[in-house]
């Protein structure tokens, strides 16, 4: 655990809004032993005792930042700075995401991992991984970590560990097996499941078995988080799949980067609203996270079909050495559309290639497979192949399939969250990793006028410790742990571009997590403060 916060900080002169999308107001706040202490209109000089003053006159004091869908499950415990999200105010992060994480896991199967997700985390060796359980990732975060954490147990793990990595049905005896590593896993304080069901092995599992775990999840008191079966071609009757699911589970649905993208979807946005509007009203606990960019972002291998990438990297491999399945592979990519593609057929000129973990593939970063193939003089397929071969299937990439009508149309949804679905890897990542949260402060708040500053805080903050049932967080409230961020609410923006995605938010000079100044004047502290939040017997996470 960190070491006990005796600091006094004092925020003077604040307009505070505070998360529950109510109107401002102005006060001083006092932190003092890691918690909100004191909200008063005006503390006397000298009543605070304060090690340190801060006048924020000019600035919004919030609650800090909670992000829904991240995928900083190696970096916060190995990166001591974290600048990529606490500069932009992110406090708590949702880890565990998309099926495909750490823990729990055997030798086996993290060996696998560690080459499957390259493109998501790298691989910093198998040194570094001082846990198999989530019991033992949560207390890696406590021994220290730059902001705080829960986890959501990955389906796709359990599935691994349970029938391998190969296309199979899971018995009835798998899924309960199934069942029983996740009732492990939550009682070790995960606060519910994911899925990565356009990913292998999550692909593979049918509706019994998704059935039977988020049976398991309701019971528990935890919630549903889907990566579901496709954002493209039946993305509509996927989500349907996913209400529907959870419904006959009683499980809470989070919907993970919800979104209606490639071509197919132009125009719908409203049709999801629609979709969810109906079963919200019917009874249905369904929230949701988004992020305010037009590109996804995930890895070369993952636009493959899944009977190709079925048993794991080697056979993946093989698979594209071998003439007559890579004209298989062709086909589905390119005539029938890949089950990995979202059911859509691979166009080259949306797919840019954003990462490598080969030095000598660096001239690739940056640029579409439409563009390599041109300046190669070769085919798309072909060149699609030698990257991922070459790469040993590590390579991250963005795909330009967004459309600005729907981000705007489903981000505008009372049981919005945002999620940054950021991948920190690679030479040049998505910008979203950097640029989420001011973004939406400064671009669709300020800038586009979407919604009220208040309501704008409530999706970054209030909302999403509500999904969470975080007990003490996500509200500027006495008594609650101190995560908490200023900003200016005239400059806050993201300046992360695609071409310089790595840069700091402007307009957020002071972030406080647990109650320890991380960002002060806009700089990195030395603090490291964050800490584990658990489910506990009852639900509550704390």
């Amino acid at each position: 655990m960190p070491n006990p916060l005796n600091s006094r900080t004092l925020i003077r002169r604040a307009s505070v809004i505070d998360g529950t999308e109510t109107a401002r107001y102005t006060a001083d706040v006092l932190v003092a032993g890691g918690r909100i202490d004191t909200i008063a209109p005006a503390l006397a000089p000298g009543a605070a005792d304060a090690d340190r003053v801060i006048d924020a006159d000019g600035l919004v004091l919030a609650p800090g930042f909670i992000d829904m869908h991240a995928h900083s499950d190696l970096a916060l415990v190995l990166d001591p700075v974290h600048l990529a999200k606490l500069s932009q105010g992110v406090t708590t992060e949702l880890l565990g995401q998309d099926g495909l994480s750490y823990a729990p896991v055997d030798d086996a199967s993290l060996a696998i991992l560690r080459r499957k997700i390259a493109g998501w985390n790298s691989d910093p060796g198998a040194a570094a991984f001082s846990w198999r359980s989530v019991a033992e990732y949560l207390d890696r975060i406590d021994a220290g970590a730059a902001g705080n954490a829960a986890y959501l147990v990955p389906h796709g793990v359990l599935r691994a560990l349970v029938c391998g990595w190969d296309d199979v049905p899971a018995t009835g005896a798998d899924i309960a097996a199934m069942c029983a590593l996740l009732r492990t896993a939550m009682g070790e304080g995960a606060v519910g499941l994911s899925a990565g069901l356009t990913y292998t092995p999550g692909m593979y599992a049918e509706s019994a078995e998704l059935l039977a775990l988020c049976t398991v999840v309701g019971e528990l008191g935890g919630f549903f988080a889907p990566h579901h079966r496709s954002y493209g071609k039946g993305a509509l009757e996927a989500y349907a799949e996913m209400v529907e699911l959870t419904g006959r589970a009683r499980c809470p649905l989070h919907l993970a980067h919800a979104c209606m993208n490639f071509g197919p979807n132009k125009g719908r946005g409203a049709e999801l609203v629609d979709l969810l509007d109906e079963a919200i009203a019917g009874g249905a606990d369904i929230t949701l996270d988004t992020y305010p960019y037009l590109p996804g972002a995930t890895t070369l291998s993952a636009v493959l079909p899944s009977w190709a990438t079925s048993g794991g990297p080697d056979e993946t491999l093989r698979r594209l050495h071998d003439p007559s399945a890579l004209a298989r592979i062709r086909a589905d990519l390119e005539v029938h559309g890949s089950d990995g593609c979202h059911g859509v057929v691979a166009e080259w000129d949306t797919i840019e290639i954003s990462g490598v973990t080969r030095a000598e593939l660096d001239g690739v970063v940056g640029r579409t497979v439409a563009q390599l193939a041109d300046t190669r003089r070769q085919d798309p397929f072909d060149v699609f192949v030698d990257v991922l071969v070459r790469d040993d299937l590590g390579t991250g990439i963005l795909q330009h399939v967004g459309h600005e009508e729907n981000v705007r149309t489903i981000m505008r949804h009372p049981r919005h969250t945002a999620g940054s679905d950021g991948l920190l890897v690679g030479a040049k990542p998505h910008p979203r990793a950097w640029g989420t949260f001011p973004r939406y402060l400064g671009h669709y708040c300020r800038e586009l006028g979407l919604f009220s500053l208040e309501e704008c805080v409530g999706h970054l903050t209030g909302r999403a410790a509500a999904r969470l049932r975080l007990r003490d967080r996500g509200l500027v409230r006495t008594g609650y742990a101190a995560d908490l961020v200023l900003f200016d609410p005239d400059a806050v923006i993201d300046t992360a571009t695609y071409d310089r995605p790595r840069s700091p938010a402007a307009g957020i000079p002071y972030v406080l997590v647990n109650g320890e100044l991380v960002m002060d004047d806009s700089h990195r502290t030395a603090a490291i403060s964050g800490r584990a939040l658990r489910r506990r017997g009852t639900g509550d996470v704390r």
